[in-house]
C-alpha cells in the first residue's frame, strides 16, 4: 500500500509495511494526534495536556464547519451566551484543500478581528496577562494552519505543558484512517496513543497492537461547571475565568488520570 502524507481516506485494513521510526531519540511515551484548533476547546486542550507529544494532523482536508479557522467564545460570567470567532478563509484547491494548505483571506484584518473579540470577551478577567500573552504568541503568516497550531500551543504553555510538537506532514503513512494514525504514533516512538470520544467511535486498535502500542480513551469530567462547557466552548473562557495556576491544576489532574506513566 502506498505511503501518503496528504490524504485521508475510508480505513482499510489491508497488511502493509509500516514505516519506521523517525530516529533514534523519538519522543516516545503518550502521543495525541489532532488537527490544529483555533484556541481550542478545553476538552482538546486537556488531552494534548496529557499527552508527551502532540502530532499536529495538519495535511487531511480542511473542515469549514470544524475548529481550524474559528472558536466559540463564551461570555466569562455567562458561559451559555456565546460567539463564533471566525477567521476568513481561502481554500486554493476548493473542498479537498488540506488543512496546511488553506490560507486568511486578509491576514491583518484576521489578526485585528482576534485582537479585538478576545479582549472585548475576557479584558474584565483578573486574568487578562495571561490571555494577552496568550495572543501575543501568534504569528504573522497567512497560513490558517500556523495560527491555529500557535494558539493551541501558546496555550498549552501557559499552563505549564512541557511537551513536544511534530506535523504529521513530515511523516509518511500509509492510508486508512487507523493505520495513517497507528503510523504516526509508531513513527514517533509513542508506546500509548491517547484517543478522544470522537476517534474512538471508529478507531480500529489493530493496526495500533500492530506496532506494540496501547490505545487509551480520553475523556474529561461532566459535573463540573469548568468541564461541563468543556467541548463547547474555546479554552480562552477557562483561562480568563479561573487563570493559569488554577487551569494547570485542573489538567494536571486530567493528566494524572489518563497518563499510564502516572501510575508507574
Amino acid at each position: 500500500m502506498t505511503l501518503t502524507s496528504a490524504f485521508w481516506p475510508p480505513a482499510s485494513t489491508a497488511a502493509s509495511s509500516v514505516p519506521e521510526p523517525l530516529c533514534a531519540d523519538a519522543a516516545g511515551g503518550l502521543c495525541a494526534i489532532h488537527q490544529p484548533n483555533l484556541f481550542p476547546r478545553l476538552s482538546t486542550l486537556a488531552k494534548l495536556f496529557s499527552a508527551d507529544l502532540w502530532i499536529v494532523l495538519d495535511d487531511v482536508q480542511f473542515a469549514r464547519r470544524d475548529y481550524q479557522n474559528r472558536a466559540r467564545l463564551a461570555a466569562l460570567d455567562d458561559p451559555s451566551r456565546q460567539q463564533w470567532l471566525t477567521l476568513p478563509t481561502h481554500l486554493p484547491h476548493g473542498r479537498p484543500t488540506l488543512i496546511s494548505q488553506a490560507r486568511l483571506v486578509d491576514p491583518r484584518r484576521s489578526r485585528r478581528t482576534v485582537q479585538l473579540l478576545v479582549r472585548q470577551y475576557y479584558g474584565r478577567s483578573p486574568y487578562w496577562r495571561a490571555v494577552s500573552e496568550v495572543l501575543d504568541a501568534l504569528d504573522d503568516s497567512d497560513r490558517v494552519a500556523d495560527l491555529a497550531r500557535a494558539s493551541t500551543i501558546a496555550l498549552l504553555r501557559v499552563v505549564g505543558w512541557s511537551g513536544k510538537v511534530q506535523d504529521s506532514s513530515e511523516i509518511p503513512t500509509r492510508q486508512g484512517r487507523s493505520e495513517r494514525l497507528a503510523d504516526l504514533a509508531a513513527a514517533t516512538g509513542s508506546t500509548h496513543y491517547l484517543c478522544g470520544t470522537g476517534g474512538l467511535r471508529y478507531l480500529d486498535a489493530v493496526p495500533f497492537s500492530v506496532h506494540g502500542i496501547l490505545v487509551l480513551p480520553f475523556h474529561t469530567p461532566v459535573d463540573d461547571l469548568l468541564w461541563r462547557w468543556a467541548r463547547r466552548s474555546s479554552s480562552l473562557w477557562a483561562l480568563s475565568k479561573i487563570g493559569p495556576d488554577a487551569l494547570a491544576e485542573q489538567l494536571a489532574a486530567q493528566r494524572e488520570a489518563h497518563h499510564p506513566g502516572a501510575h508507574a
